[in-house]
């Protein structure tokens, strides 16, 4: 059974189309990414997944259950981490077990039993504006986690990292990916990030816009240094691009 499926999904704005007959799967442990130009309605399909937008056509189903227009089942990170400024990290990490009823002392703890397991250890009692862009990508990537263990929803959380931070917060979420078995749903416009994270990548393409192509990325991960460099790489680079 697939951890996630996406079935004939299809989305109207006033009259016009924004997604047409989507169908995706995310299997237990795996890494999709969504790969498509700005427009074609990945943040739509997004919100549809996470119960925020009821679709005018198709289901999503959660380990077999239909949880389509249900917020509440399947956690969903945007660009930005959006941190409160004024809540500790150990508060800020806390706010989903907070919002399911759970006492605050209880909640601070359930919370700090994972901030070494997450790169945070030491940092419960700090402000955001005390963490660099990285620090504050794994606080936001705890909480989202803690909302819901088995699935994330991420949207290019980070874009906003300069190169070398980037590089190392891909090999950190797959090597966390690994150890807690979460499945990621991930969109990006970076076709070097989805080459190198997924194991598959739908394309999405069009207005309305609909999945034109999927790509199995065989070699294993987390992958060489040196994989950008080689010839597979690049040859699945030349196909995405053929696709877009």
């Amino acid at each position: 059974m697939e951890k996630l499926e996406v079935r004939g999904v299809s989305v109207s704005y006033q009259g016009k189309g924004v997604l047409e007959d989507i169908s995706v799967t995310l299997r237990e442990g795996e890494l999709v990414c969504l790969l498509g130009v700005s427009g074609s309605g990945k943040s739509t399909l997004f919100n549809v997944i996470s119960g925020l937008l009821i679709p005018d056509a198709g289901q999503v189903l959660l380990d077999g259950e239909d949880v389509t227009g249900r917020p509440g089942h399947i956690s969903y990170m945007l660009q930005k981490d959006l941190l409160l400024p004024y809540r500790t990290i150990e508060d800020n990490v806390a706010l989903p077990l907070l919002l399911r009823g759970m006492g605050k002392k209880q909640a601070r703890e359930e919370a700090g039993k994972h901030l070494a397991e997450f790169g945070l250890e030491g940092t419960g009692k700090q402000y955001p504006a005390q963490l660099s862009g990285g620090m504050r990508q794994r606080a936001a990537l705890l909480r989202t986690y803690l909302f819901s263990r088995n699935v994330a929803l991420l949207d290019e959380p980070f874009s906003a990292l300069d190169t070398l931070t980037k590089s190392a917060m891909h090999r950190w979420y797959l090597d966390v990916m690994g150890r807690i078995r979460l499945s990621t749903l991930f969109i990006t416009h970076d076709i070097d990030e989805a080459l190198v994270l997924s194991d598959r990548i739908y394309i999405l393409t069009g207005q309305p816009g609909c999945i034109t192509d999927e790509l199995v990325i065989r070699e294993e991960k987390p992958r060489a240094a040196d994989f950008h460099l080689s010839p597979a790489f690049l040859q699945y680079k030349k196909a995405i691009l053929e696709r877009l």
